[in-house]
Protein backbone atom coordinates (compact mmCIF):
# COMPACT_ATOMS: atom_id res chain seq x y z
CA UNK A 1 0.00 0.00 0.00
CA UNK A 2 1.34 3.41 -0.94
CA UNK A 3 1.28 6.17 1.65
CA UNK A 4 1.28 9.94 1.78
CA UNK A 5 3.80 11.29 4.26
CA UNK A 6 4.37 14.77 5.60
CA UNK A 7 8.02 15.21 6.52
CA UNK A 8 9.03 18.31 8.45
CA UNK A 9 12.74 19.19 8.11
CA UNK A 10 13.89 20.94 11.28
CA UNK A 11 17.40 22.26 11.90
CA UNK A 12 18.68 23.40 15.28
CA UNK A 13 21.23 25.84 13.89
CA UNK A 14 19.78 28.86 12.13
CA UNK A 15 21.71 31.89 10.92
CA UNK A 16 18.99 34.38 11.84
CA UNK A 17 17.22 32.81 14.84
CA UNK A 18 19.07 30.23 16.91
CA UNK A 19 17.20 27.05 17.89
CA UNK A 20 13.94 28.48 16.54
CA UNK A 21 12.04 25.14 16.41
CA UNK A 22 12.23 25.04 20.22
CA UNK A 23 11.08 28.61 20.89
CA UNK A 24 7.89 28.36 22.93
CA UNK A 25 4.74 30.27 22.05
CA UNK A 26 1.69 29.85 24.27
CA UNK A 27 3.31 26.90 26.04
CA UNK A 28 4.30 24.93 22.94
CA UNK A 29 7.51 24.90 20.87
CA UNK A 30 7.11 26.09 17.29
CA UNK A 31 7.84 22.61 15.97
CA UNK A 32 4.81 21.30 17.89
CA UNK A 33 2.55 23.96 16.36
CA UNK A 34 3.67 22.83 12.90
CA UNK A 35 3.36 19.13 13.76
CA UNK A 36 -0.19 19.54 15.03
CA UNK A 37 -1.25 21.29 11.82
CA UNK A 38 0.28 18.44 9.79
CA UNK A 39 -1.45 15.84 11.95
CA UNK A 40 -4.84 17.35 11.05
CA UNK A 41 -4.31 16.85 7.30
CA UNK A 42 -6.96 14.42 6.06
CA UNK A 43 -4.91 12.85 3.26
CA UNK A 44 -1.73 12.27 5.27
CA UNK A 45 -0.97 8.76 6.51
CA UNK A 46 2.01 9.75 8.63
CA UNK A 47 3.90 12.80 9.92
CA UNK A 48 7.63 12.74 10.70
CA UNK A 49 10.02 15.44 11.88
CA UNK A 50 13.41 15.04 10.19
CA UNK A 51 16.06 16.66 12.36
CA UNK A 52 19.81 16.82 12.84
CA UNK A 53 19.69 17.57 16.56
CA UNK A 54 18.79 15.48 19.61
CA UNK A 55 17.11 18.42 21.39
CA UNK A 56 14.54 18.71 18.59
CA UNK A 57 14.19 14.93 18.41
CA UNK A 58 13.55 14.73 22.15
CA UNK A 59 11.13 17.65 22.05
CA UNK A 60 9.03 15.96 19.37
CA UNK A 61 9.04 12.68 21.27
CA UNK A 62 8.00 14.47 24.46
CA UNK A 63 4.75 15.69 22.91
CA UNK A 64 4.06 12.29 21.33
CA UNK A 65 5.24 13.01 17.80
CA UNK A 66 7.29 10.95 15.34
CA UNK A 67 10.87 12.02 14.64
CA UNK A 68 13.89 10.62 12.83
CA UNK A 69 17.49 11.72 13.05
CA UNK A 70 19.28 12.69 9.86
CA UNK A 71 22.80 13.64 8.86
CA UNK A 72 23.87 17.14 9.83
CA UNK A 73 25.54 18.00 6.51
CA UNK A 74 22.46 18.34 4.29
CA UNK A 75 22.44 21.52 2.21
CA UNK A 76 18.67 21.92 2.13
CA UNK A 77 15.39 20.59 3.51
CA UNK A 78 14.70 18.49 0.41
CA UNK A 79 17.89 16.51 0.99
CA UNK A 80 16.89 15.95 4.61
CA UNK A 81 13.43 14.64 3.74
CA UNK A 82 14.87 12.47 0.96
CA UNK A 83 17.07 10.72 3.52
CA UNK A 84 14.00 9.89 5.61
CA UNK A 85 11.88 8.92 2.60
CA UNK A 86 14.59 6.52 1.42
CA UNK A 87 13.99 4.48 4.59
CA UNK A 88 10.28 4.05 3.80
CA UNK A 89 9.61 2.35 0.47
CA UNK A 90 5.83 2.79 0.81
CA UNK A 91 5.98 6.63 0.81
CA UNK A 92 4.64 7.46 -2.66
CA UNK A 93 3.65 11.09 -2.04
CA UNK A 94 5.88 13.19 0.19
CA UNK A 95 5.13 16.67 1.48
CA UNK A 96 8.00 18.92 2.54
CA UNK A 97 6.46 21.10 5.25
CA UNK A 98 8.83 23.72 6.65
CA UNK A 99 9.30 23.54 10.41
CA UNK A 100 8.99 27.31 10.73
CA UNK A 101 5.44 27.67 9.29
CA UNK A 102 3.21 27.34 12.37
CA UNK A 103 0.30 29.24 10.77
CA UNK A 104 -0.05 26.96 7.77
CA UNK A 105 -3.51 25.40 7.57
CA UNK A 106 -4.30 21.68 7.22
CA UNK A 107 -6.59 22.60 4.32
CA UNK A 108 -3.69 24.23 2.44
CA UNK A 109 -1.54 21.14 2.90
CA UNK A 110 -4.41 18.97 1.69
CA UNK A 111 -4.60 21.25 -1.35
CA UNK A 112 -0.99 20.49 -2.24
CA UNK A 113 -1.62 16.74 -1.91
CA UNK A 114 -4.76 16.95 -4.06
CA UNK A 115 -2.94 18.93 -6.76
CA UNK A 116 -0.08 16.43 -6.75
CA UNK A 117 -2.28 13.36 -6.97
CA UNK A 118 -4.58 14.79 -9.63
CA UNK A 119 -1.82 16.38 -11.72
CA UNK A 120 -0.97 13.53 -14.08
CA UNK A 121 1.96 15.43 -15.59
CA UNK A 122 3.10 17.02 -12.33
CA UNK A 123 6.30 16.05 -10.55
CA UNK A 124 5.96 18.58 -7.73
CA UNK A 125 3.09 20.64 -6.26
CA UNK A 126 3.23 23.92 -4.35
CA UNK A 127 1.06 26.83 -3.17
CA UNK A 128 0.58 30.42 -4.35
CA UNK A 129 -1.42 33.37 -3.07
CA UNK A 130 -2.53 36.48 -4.91
CA UNK A 131 -0.61 39.58 -3.81
CA UNK A 132 -1.81 43.12 -4.36
CA UNK A 133 0.30 45.05 -1.86
CA UNK A 134 2.95 47.02 -3.78
CA UNK A 135 5.60 46.52 -1.09
CA UNK A 136 5.09 42.75 -1.19
CA UNK A 137 5.31 42.72 -4.98
CA UNK A 138 8.62 44.58 -4.81
CA UNK A 139 10.03 42.67 -1.80
CA UNK A 140 12.80 40.24 -2.87
CA UNK A 141 12.17 38.14 0.25
CA UNK A 142 8.71 37.25 -1.08
CA UNK A 143 9.20 34.97 -4.05
CA UNK A 144 6.90 35.58 -7.01
CA UNK A 145 5.67 33.04 -9.55
CA UNK A 146 4.16 33.14 -13.03
CA UNK A 147 1.96 30.26 -14.18
CA UNK A 148 0.51 28.92 -17.39
CA UNK A 149 -3.20 28.41 -18.19
CA UNK A 150 -3.14 25.00 -16.49
CA UNK A 151 -1.59 26.32 -13.25
CA UNK A 152 1.86 24.91 -13.96
CA UNK A 153 4.71 27.15 -12.82
CA UNK A 154 6.63 28.89 -15.59
CA UNK A 155 9.16 30.66 -13.38
CA UNK A 156 9.87 31.76 -9.80
CA UNK A 157 11.79 34.93 -9.01
CA UNK A 158 12.68 37.33 -6.24
CA UNK A 159 12.10 40.08 -8.80
CA UNK A 160 8.72 41.51 -9.66
CA UNK A 161 7.32 39.21 -12.34
CA UNK A 162 5.66 39.74 -14.72
CA UNK A 163 7.10 43.14 -15.58
CA UNK A 164 4.10 45.47 -15.77
CA UNK A 165 4.55 47.33 -19.05
CA UNK A 166 0.82 48.01 -19.10
CA UNK A 167 -0.21 49.10 -15.61
CA UNK A 168 -3.09 47.15 -14.13
CA UNK A 169 -2.89 44.24 -16.55
CA UNK A 170 -0.85 41.84 -14.40
CA UNK A 171 -1.81 39.45 -11.61
CA UNK A 172 0.95 38.78 -9.09
CA UNK A 173 1.33 35.52 -7.20
CA UNK A 174 3.42 35.10 -4.07
CA UNK A 175 4.93 31.71 -3.34
CA UNK A 176 4.23 29.78 -0.15
CA UNK A 177 7.16 27.44 0.44
CA UNK A 178 5.29 24.17 0.83
CA UNK A 179 6.08 21.33 -1.59
CA UNK A 180 4.58 17.98 -2.44
CA UNK A 181 6.69 15.46 -4.36
CA UNK A 182 5.98 12.26 -6.16
CA UNK A 183 8.53 9.78 -4.84
CA UNK A 184 10.61 9.53 -8.03
CA UNK A 185 10.58 13.32 -8.39
CA UNK A 186 11.97 13.86 -4.89
CA UNK A 187 14.92 11.56 -5.51
CA UNK A 188 15.52 13.03 -8.98
CA UNK A 189 15.44 16.56 -7.57
CA UNK A 190 17.93 15.81 -4.82
CA UNK A 191 20.28 13.96 -7.17
CA UNK A 192 20.59 16.90 -9.60
CA UNK A 193 23.38 19.43 -9.40
CA UNK A 194 22.52 23.03 -8.59
CA UNK A 195 21.68 24.97 -11.74
CA UNK A 196 22.68 28.45 -12.81
CA UNK A 197 19.19 29.85 -12.16
CA UNK A 198 19.01 28.28 -8.71
CA UNK A 199 22.34 29.80 -7.74
CA UNK A 200 21.46 33.20 -9.20
CA UNK A 201 18.14 33.56 -7.37
CA UNK A 202 18.91 31.26 -4.44
CA UNK A 203 15.70 29.34 -5.13
CA UNK A 204 15.85 25.56 -5.00
CA UNK A 205 12.69 25.07 -7.10
CA UNK A 206 14.44 26.58 -10.12
CA UNK A 207 16.68 23.52 -10.24
CA UNK A 208 13.57 21.45 -10.91
CA UNK A 209 12.20 23.80 -13.58
CA UNK A 210 15.52 24.22 -15.36
CA UNK A 211 15.91 20.44 -15.40
CA UNK A 212 12.54 19.94 -17.11
CA UNK A 213 10.46 18.93 -14.10
CA UNK A 214 6.90 20.23 -13.87
CA UNK A 215 5.51 22.05 -10.84
CA UNK A 216 1.73 22.30 -10.46
CA UNK A 217 0.44 25.15 -8.29
CA UNK A 218 -2.64 25.58 -6.15
CA UNK A 219 -3.87 29.10 -5.32
CA UNK A 220 -5.00 29.61 -1.72
CA UNK A 221 -6.31 32.51 0.33
CA UNK A 222 -3.91 32.38 3.28
CA UNK A 223 -0.89 34.36 4.41
CA UNK A 224 1.06 32.13 6.79
CA UNK A 225 3.65 33.61 9.15
CA UNK A 226 7.10 32.11 8.58
CA UNK A 227 9.38 32.33 11.61
CA UNK A 228 12.79 33.74 10.68
CA UNK A 229 13.32 36.61 13.10
CA UNK A 230 12.40 37.70 16.64
CA UNK A 231 9.86 40.05 15.07
CA UNK A 232 8.20 37.06 13.37
CA UNK A 233 7.91 35.33 16.75
CA UNK A 234 6.20 38.40 18.19
CA UNK A 235 3.82 38.55 15.23
CA UNK A 236 2.97 34.88 15.71
CA UNK A 237 2.30 35.48 19.42
CA UNK A 238 -0.08 38.33 18.52
CA UNK A 239 -1.88 36.09 16.04
CA UNK A 240 -2.33 33.36 18.67
CA UNK A 241 -3.59 35.87 21.22
CA UNK A 242 -6.08 37.26 18.69
CA UNK A 243 -7.28 33.75 17.89
CA UNK A 244 -8.01 33.10 21.58
CA UNK A 245 -10.15 36.23 21.93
Amino acid sequence: MTKTAIIIPSRYASTRLHAKPLIEVDGKPIIQWVYEKASAVKQADTVIVATDHEKIYNSVKSFGGNAEMTRADHKCGSDRIAEVASRHEDFEYIVNLQGDEPMITPEAIDGVITALKSGKDADIATLLRVITDKDEVENPNLVKCVIDNNNFALYFSRSKIPYERNIGEAVFYGHIGLYGYKREALFKMTSLNQTMLEKAESLEQLRALQSGMRIITSIVNIKPIGIDTKEDVEEFKKAITAAHQ
